[in-house]
């Protein structure tokens, strides 16, 4: 009786909903159809701008800031907002330029959950609070995920996402939450959600808890490579015409008085080429500040009086590896110990999991904590089943990003807040684009270039972005990849690999390839085994405005963000690579090397990686285990020094007739050597071994040579010494 008056009031409740949202949905519909401003045409056909072969050079695009008499729009900013207005207005007509103190999509842009989506969570706020700014935001969020997926379709695709459900009541109830989102999404929506079964549900994602599982409800929302995305924008804003520069500080903003009003107007700014340190001006009739959490900062540079209208939140990201989900199917989290969201989906053949939600200061280099990853991983742990043991050590790169979330200054609770945006106009002109989210950058960039239109009074049309393909989109096809392999000789995983970031240009990147001198593949030398990165696409990223290895491991490439040794081992070849094609001298390489591995240490998790196996590491391992510990690591000491170095283990190896690369054998000894005095102790084998037991650490090469020469002087097979999933 109590099921059937609960499940009759949720029906009552949830159609309801859905004649209401139906209805709204309905209405926006009718609206943008007829006279709305966002207008469902392909109004990329109506873009009249030539778009050029090749995007300019850095040099080049330097040269036309500093020779540029006025911009009609200069563009602070080189994230997916600021990237998304220079292509807004470039296309519109107006003269553009773009500065980014950094590298295009360096802070918040490219540590996002990689999602494309309208946010059901925020759906879920518009109906029990009757929100109607929230439904909006939902509904613009969806129009631009379809269009999204249309404009860049190499970069992004849907991803299909599993809702477990553990009490029976709450089926019915997601259902319908469910159900209204793809009500919302209308003619956009991906594909229809649908209920599984306990035991499909278990099929199609193995490593689910089993225990008082009911079934499962399957959404659809859209999944992208961000950074790569970010430098799509950017690189198709340049290819219009726009002057963009990465690596160009804003220093202050220039002030004119206006000769009518006779008040202060913004028209340009002081920049500086951060690698060459010249200094110049670059004047401009209309100044966007599109900097993300840094939005403040910029408003200051205007009147310093201003109060504070970002509130940023910091949330934070992990990958581990693919074996934790499936390859096409993502899981979300509800309703965390915390009530926060956490997603946990298959990205790049790895698996990340996020994010978390708190307040936190304005920082370039936000660094993620070891108290985040834990919740992450303690929530992993209560949706897999026994029989996965989620272990700290298998987490492979951690990092956290910040949200400009836009906030009333004295607000503190940054869950409440929603991701809408706002366009503001100071009284000397700046407009600034605050708030928002990656999957509405286009809409947001819209908005912006319109105010800008009309408070400037700039001579432009309509936008033309929606449908605008993006930087490698136009004639790529799912089966590009294959001509890959035919026409070039790539391995088929690099193709793949290639395809999908680079679509349509590819080819270029196949082209400079070197050969392999093998028999396959032809060519695609891999700059790490486990990784379909190859060294050609190091001298295609500098022709891509890479300009440091930072640039190269994180946002060209995405080593950075899925394994933090497979990067650090990457390095050294990368720098080389740079080096010839940016004549670096040898002491500028050495600052490279040093800078990317600050970054994977402090920024990427490597150094709460570090942090599992220190001196001071507690062993807690069991007198039997000991023993045998001491005994395998004895069986390397001959002498009873207390230690091994290099000569102990090639001693060891040789007897068994394997022979491993010395500077192989340095890394991972490397990986154990605590104090760094280039032998490994034997506290230190025991804190390692102690430490695998914990899951605090997973992969280690060293307790897998040295577990295997042990075995090998009966079985005399060969050593594998590649890495394995384990991690940080």
């Amino acid at each position: 009786m109590a099921f059937q008056k609960a499940v009759k009031g949720t029906v009552l409740i949830g159609g309801g909903a859905i004649a209401t949202v139906f209805g709204l949905s309905q209405f926006s519909q009718y609206r943008n159809k007829h006279g709305g401003t966002f207008v469902r045409v392909q109004a990329a056909e109506a873009v009249t701008v030539p778009k050029m072969i090749h995007f300019p050079t850095r040099e080049e695009q330097i040269l036309a800031l500093q020779t540029t008499s006025e911009f009609d729009v200069l563009v602070i900013g080189g994230g997916a907002t600021g990237c998304g207005c220079a292509l807004d207005a470039v296309t519109r007509g107006l003269k553009t330029a773009l500065l980014e103190r950094d590298d295009f999509s360096s802070g918040t842009s490219s540590r996002s959950t990689k999602l494309i989506h309208g946010g059901v969570r925020y759906l879920q706020k518009a109906i029990m609070k009757l929100d109607f700014e929230q439904y909006k935001l939902v509904k613009e969020a969806l129009e631009e995920r379809a269009n999204l997926l249309e404009i860049a379709p190499h970069l992004s695709a849907p991803l299909p996402i599993m809702l477990p459900v553990y009490k029976w009541w709450q089926m019915p109830y997601y259902w319908f939450g469910i159900k209204l989102y793809d009500i919302v999404a209308g003619s956009q929506c991906l594909k229809s959600s649908y209920v599984l079964s306990k035991s499909r549900a278990l099929e199609l994602f193995p490593m689910l808890r089993k225990d008082k599982l009911v079934g499962a409800i399957v959404y659809y929302d859209g999944q992208h490579n961000d950074a790569r995305m970010n430098l799509a924008i950017a690189l198709t804003a340049a290819r219009y015409g726009a002057a963009t520069a990465n690596y160009a500080e804003v220093l202050r903003l220039l002030k004119t008085r206006d000769a009518a009003s006779g008040k202060e107007r913004v028209c340009g700014v002081r920049c500086r080429d951060v690698l060459t340190g010249q200094e110049f001006d670059v004047k401009a009739k209309c100044v966007i500040n599109a900097t993300g959490p840094f939005t403040d900062s910029v408003r200051k540079m205007d009147d310093q009086e201003v109060p504070n209208i970002c509130q940023p939140s910091a949330g934070v990201h992990i990958v581990m590896p693919g074996y934790y989900s499936p390859d096409n199917m993502g899981l979300l989290d509800p309703a965390t110990s915390d009530g926060r969201v956490i997603f946990f989906l298959p990205w790049e053949k790895m698996t990340i999991a996020g994010t978390t939600d708190s307040p936190t200061d304005v920082t370039s280099h936000p660094i993620p904590t070891e108290e985040d990853i834990n919740f992450i991983l303690n929530e992993v742990r209560n949706y897999l089943g026994v029989d996965v043991e989620v272990r700290r050590g298998d987490v492979l790169a951690a990092w956290s990003g910040i949200r400009p979330l836009v906030t009333d200054p004295s607000s503190k609770d940054t869950q409440s807040i929603s991701r809408n945006h706002i366009v503001s106009i100071s009284d000397s002109g700046l407009v600034t684009i605050a708030g928002g989210k990656w999957t509405t950058y286009r809409a947001m960039a819209q908005d912006t270039i319109d105010a800008a239109i009309q408070a400037h009074g700039l001579k432009a049309g309509s936008s033309k972005t929606v449908g605008l393909q993006l930087q490698g989109a136009e004639d790529w096809s799912p089966t590009l990849y294959i001509r890959l392999v035919q026409d070039y000789g790539l391995e088929s995983e690099v193709a793949q690999h290639l395809a999908s970031t680079y679509g349509d240009k590819a080819f270029e990147v196949a082209k400079i390839a070197q050969v392999t001198g093998k028999r396959w593949p032809i060519v695609g030398k891999r700059l790490v085994s486990e990784f379909p990165y190859i060294e050609a696409e190091v001298v295609y990223g500098v022709k891509e405005y890479a300009r440091t290895a930072v640039d190269m491991i994180s946002r060209r490439t995405r080593l950075a963000f899925l394994n933090v040794q497979a990067a650090e081992e990457a390095l050294p070849r990368i720098v080389d690579i740079m080096g010839k094609e940016l004549n670096w001298s040898e002491q500028k390489k050495k600052e490279e090397l040093e800078t990317a591995k600050n970054f994977l240490y402090y920024e990427m998790g490597y150094k709460v990686k570090s942090d599992q196996l220190t001196g001071s590491s507690e062993i807690s391992l069991a007198p039997s285990d000991i023993e045998r510990y001491k005994k395998r690591f004895r069986m390397f000491d001959k002498d009873k020094k207390g230690f091994i170095t290099i000569l102990d283990v090639q001693r060891v190896l040789e007897s068994i007739s394997v022979q491993i690369a010395e500077k192989t054998l340095h890394d991972i000894l490397n990986e154990v050597d605590l104090n760094k005095n280039g032998q490994v102790e034997l506290n230190e084998f025991l804190q390692l071994m102690s430490a695998i037991q914990k899951g605090h650490v997973s992969g280690s090469r060293l307790a897998v040579l040295m577990k295997t020469a042990e075995e090998n002087l009966r079985q005399r097979v060969v050593i594998p010494v590649d890495r394995s999933g384990g991690g940080l």
